[in-house]
């Protein structure tokens, strides 16, 4: 009878190397499948499952696979029945749906019973708590942080009496989740349970009840787990729990790809494997199948800096594709329309993608993608950026605007001017019966000091005058006349917010106002936008290019990727670079979005946005020093780092940081270029570690290093 890796290879084509093959073989006992971008691990873990049940004859039901997410569960399940069509399926599923069968069984034998809280009435239930400690309503970001405090809180096991201020995103939010807990337990008809509760339930079960942990011990022979970076402690010890009888147990992960410590993920229980399963067994899946050898080298020797990971060593055996590029814009809108252009001419949408670290980086690029008919799929649609609070308060100053008696709309938008009136006077007059114009009718019905009269005057001032002016333009003087920019700013550092994430809003919404010409008009664009986000999601398979956040593209893969807004305080933020674990995991993230790419990676940047400088993201520093030709050694050898390090194209070119020189933005004979100093001139040849280029007085030869790093050169004309 034929080997099993061989009949496999004769029914589906599939080679496994020595590697894989040794993972899919070792079935006992603990193993540590440590798996680098496009190792193939999927395929080895479905291999893996085939081979117990056709090579060992374990039954399918005595195995359970343990995804993170429903959609990757489906994706391993139709991935085994395509390639063992005549074998049952093995037990797939999420860790939430394991921890829920778990925690039902558990409550039925106390004779209870429970009901998930999610969505809208978990929502409505915090906002209560909110209301209670706060004694004010919460925004949407508040209740998006809260839930992220409360999620990461559990997932870590930290006991409530634990919850401290000292990590609460805003302040009083331990004392809010708190009130939250209690809420739910006031609650005697049911127990209310939310996702993270499950876990910590289902774990308390496996840790406490004997009969249960013995009933689910042995119903599973064989446990896999995929993407185990992504797992919280509370995960990590309900599968300890799991295997306690047997230790057969596979877990594959990849510490370098770790990027979800605000729900849980920690890296640190991966590289204390061997202290938690003393025996296990180590395997490395460096071999890279996706990517081009300049992007794997990069990529390779760009991760190195983080100290927390297992050493690995990424290599690849595909060969040269289209490069790295580098690429520094003067201002968003130019990166907007490069990215635009490029996709204008490409002849394989589906095989590009942009992304981002943010979601509200997105916006401009979906405005720009609806207005010049590209189709578009979102993988993480912004959903939140149309009904985010800073929308909703810039379309209530434009609504006062059509009529001055609104008292309702007035109340709203008279807190974001700093008016600092209190809360109590608007909401009095807003039930008074003083009719006409809120400006004059507020001044009758409220006792306001000189300063606040004199802002009212002005703000009316203000008022007057915007009827007559286009949609950008009233946005800025909403945010600098109408003072809501310093606003923001101040509700910033009361509630926890980031106020460049806010300000980006503002900036986004002024460039889709940009191509409007009345107030109405610009409405009407952002309810098209949305609509435009909505259709985006369905948007699956099709010539459509894919805009997607860091963080959701992992997995994904494409030929050509665009990775834009790298600037300082974007990616890393500012409070990624005051800690060491937090830059290590953005460095982290940034690394995921290198590795989608399979020919052709490009990152953008831009040196100012609003009139204020900015600074190139200290990866792509990191990575522009990199790909810098490196010194030989005295020998005139190459160091063995060297040889895994690659310029972005031929040799003899050397990637250049502005908008770029030539076709592909390289430094090349021949090129066109203006020095700072000694003006224009022609490169006559790029060597190692000099560059010499001719000068209408004299041709000169410059280390190339300083050259690029303090960016002496830039594009020039005939």
């Amino acid at each position: 009878m034929a080997d099993f890796f061989e009949r496999k290879y004769e029914q589906n084509s599939i080679r496994l190397n020595e590697i894989q093959q040794e993972a899919v073989r070792t079935t006992d006992g603990p193993l540590l499948l440590l798996a680098c971008p496009g190792s193939g691990k999927t395929t080895t873990i479905i291999m893996k499952i085939g081979y117990l049940v056709e090579e060992l004859n374990v039954a399918p039901r005595r195995i359970k696979a343990i995804t993170f997410s429903k959609a990757s569960a489906l994706d391993m399940q139709k991935r085994f029945a395509a390639l063992f069509p005549e074998l049952p399926p093995a037990d797939f599923s999420t860790i939430h749906s394991l921890a829920f069968t778990i925690s039902k069984r558990r409550l039925s034998k106390l004779g209870g019973r429970f009901e998930l809280l999610e969505g809208y009435r978990k929502q409505k239930m915090m906002k209560a708590a909110c209301r209670s400690v706060l004694k004010e309503n919460a925004t949407d970001d508040q209740i998006t942080a809260l839930s992220t405090y409360l999620s990461l809180m559990k997932n870590k096991m930290i006991p409530q009496n634990d919850w401290t201020d000292k990590i609460e995103p805003f302040e009083q939010a331990a004392k809010i989740a708190r009130q939250y807990e209690q809420m739910k337990e006031a609650v005697t008809e049911v127990k209310l349970l939310d996702f993270d509760d499950l876990l910590l339930t289902a774990e308390e079960a496996m840790r406490f009840d004997d009969d249960l942990a013995a009933e689910f011990q042995t119903k599973y022979d064989y446990v896999l787990t995929d993407e185990s970076q992504d797992t919280s402690l509370v995960q990590h010890k309900l599968v300890e729990h799991l295997t306690a009888m047997h230790g057969n147990l596979c877990v594959v992960a990849d510490d370098d790809q770790s990027i979800y410590s605000w729900r849980g993920a920690d890296p640190d229980y991966l590289l204390d494997f061997k202290r938690v399963y003393p025996d296990a067994k180590m395997l490395y899946m460096e071999q890279n199948y996706r990517s081009s050898e300049e992007i794997v080298s990069l990529s390779s020797v760009f991760i190195t800096r983080n100290k927390k990971r297992w050493a690995k060593n990424m290599f690849t055996k595909n060969g040269s594709g289209g490069g790295i590029q580098l690429r520094r814009f003067d201002n968003p809108k130019r990166q907007l329309e490069y990215v635009i252009y490029e996709l204008l001419a490409e002849t394989d949408l589906s095989e590009t993608a942009i992304l981002f670290r943010n979601n509200a980086s997105s916006t401009q690029f979906v405005n720009e993608l609806h207005r010049r008919g590209i189709p578009f799929y979102m993988k993480d649609a912004d959903d939140q950026f149309f009904s985010h609070w800073v929308v909703e308060d810039i379309l209530n100053f434009m609504r006062l605007s059509f009529n001055w008696e609104r008292k309702d709309v007035f109340v709203k938008v008279a807190g974001k001017m700093n008016l600092f009136v209190s809360r109590s006077a608007l909401t009095a007059f807003e039930s008074s019966t003083v009719p006409g114009n809120v400006f004059e009718a507020f001044r009758q019905s409220a006792v306001l000091k000189d300063s606040q009269n004199r802002k009212l005057t002005d703000y009316e001032t203000v008022y007057r005058k915007i009827p007559d002016i286009r949609p950008a333009q009233i946005i800025r003087i909403i945010r600098y006349e109408l003072g809501y920019e310093d606003s923001i700013v101040s509700m910033s550092a009361k509630f926890g917010y980031r106020a460049d994430s806010l300000k980006n809003i503002l900036d986004t919404l002024e460039s889709i106002a940009e191509q409007t010409r009345t107030m109405i008009e610009f409405a009407e664009q952002l309810k098209a936008l949305e609509q435009a986000v909505q259709e985006a999601k369905k948007q699956t398979g099709g010539p459509a290019v894919t805009l997607s956040t860091f963080h959701s593209s992992k997995g994904l893969e494409f030929r050509r990727v665009f990775m834009v807004d790298l600037v300082k305080g974007v990616i890393p933020s500012e409070e990624d670079l005051t800690d060491r674990h937090a830059l290590e995991e953005a460095r982290r993230l940034f690394y995921v979005g290198m590795t989608r790419a399979k020919e052709r990676l490009e990152l953008c940047s831009f040196a100012e946005q609003e009139g204020k400088p900015k600074e190139d993201s200290k990866f792509v520093d990191e990575v522009r020093g990199i790909l810098l030709p490196k010194r030989q050694e005295a020998d005139g050898k190459k160091t063995d780092r060297t040889k895994t390090v690659y310029s972005t194209q031929a040799p003899k070119s050397v990637a250049v940081n502005p908008d770029g020189i030539g076709e592909r933005g390289l430094l090349t004979a021949g090129a066109l270029v203006k020095h700072r100093v000694f003006g224009k001139g022609q490169i006559v040849e790029v060597g190692e570690e000099s560059i010499e280029i001719r000068f209408a007085s004299a041709t000169k030869k410059l280390a190339l290093q300083p050259v690029l790093e303090k960016r002496m050169l830039e594009t020039a004309d005939l």
